[in-house]
């Protein structure tokens, strides 16, 4: 250690008590975290990149500093889908110092994890209170069936109004609207309910009528529009 001139002719004062950090709520336990292993919990982090074309949400499950399971989920970019697939298969594994300080290719999902490593060091995960925590696996829980991103996707012109794409019940395929034009309600297709019963073997047309509900005043209708074509 080097110091200089003026520290080296200091005397030395002794220091006070010393109680260590605060602590921090963590699965159900107050912790002094002193180092990353002392670091567990379930969370969300949320980024975006410096053009904000696109938005990363990462969901890590840390247990005494490691990371055992990462759900990483974009939006808005093609790029990011693949530096997302890289990222679920970095970030498992790593200590969470090792991830804050690991290129994670894209912009949105660096960021994301900056902001997750933020609520987990101050105590503000999902699972600060719950004893125990979560097990490995909850963060794929979030996805429900079918294992998709709950996305909700509309696009709307002053000149010819709004277009219900996607939902989170799935993919829009009809809006219905009343006497005035109006939406009222919608069709939707579960795509991952859809391509489950296919892999089971049942007909696509049958596999699509099972996977179809409405929401709203949907019979109610006077008119029904495709929102891609019409």
């Amino acid at each position: 250690m080097i110091y200089t001139a003026e520290v080296e002719h200091m005397c030395p004062v002794t220091k006070g008590a010393y109680h260590g950090p605060a602590p921090i709520p963590e699965e159900g336990k107050w912790v002094q975290a002193k180092e990353i292993k002392d670091i567990s919990g379930l969370t969300h982090g949320v980024g975006r990149c410096a053009p904000q074309q696109g938005a990363c949400k990462l969901t890590l499950n840390v247990k005494n500093g490691i990371i055992e399971e990462a759900l990483v989920e974009v939006i808005g970019c093609s790029g990011m889908t693949h530096s997302a697939a890289m990222a679920s298969e970095i970030l498992p594994g790593k200590t969470l110092l090792e991830a804050l300080n690991t290129d994670l290719v894209c912009d949105a999902i660096n960021t994301a994890m900056r902001e997750l490593f933020l609520q987990i060091v101050y105590g503000r995960t999902q699972t600060a209170f719950s004893e125990n925590g979560l097990p490995v696996g909850a963060g794929l829980e979030d996805l429900g069936k079918g294992l998709r991103s709950q996305v909700g996707t509309m696009y709307g012109t002053k000149a010819k109004g709004s277009r219900y794409l996607e939902m989170a019940e799935g993919y829009v395929t009809r809006i219905a609207l009343d006497e005035n034009s109006e939406i009222i309600g919608y069709e939707f297709v579960h795509l991952g309910k859809m391509m489950a019963a296919i892999k089971k073997g049942v007909p696509a047309d049958e596999a699509l009528k099972k996977a179809s509900g409405t929401y709203g005043r949907f019979k109610d209708a006077v008119k029904y529009i495709d929102p891609r074509e019409e």
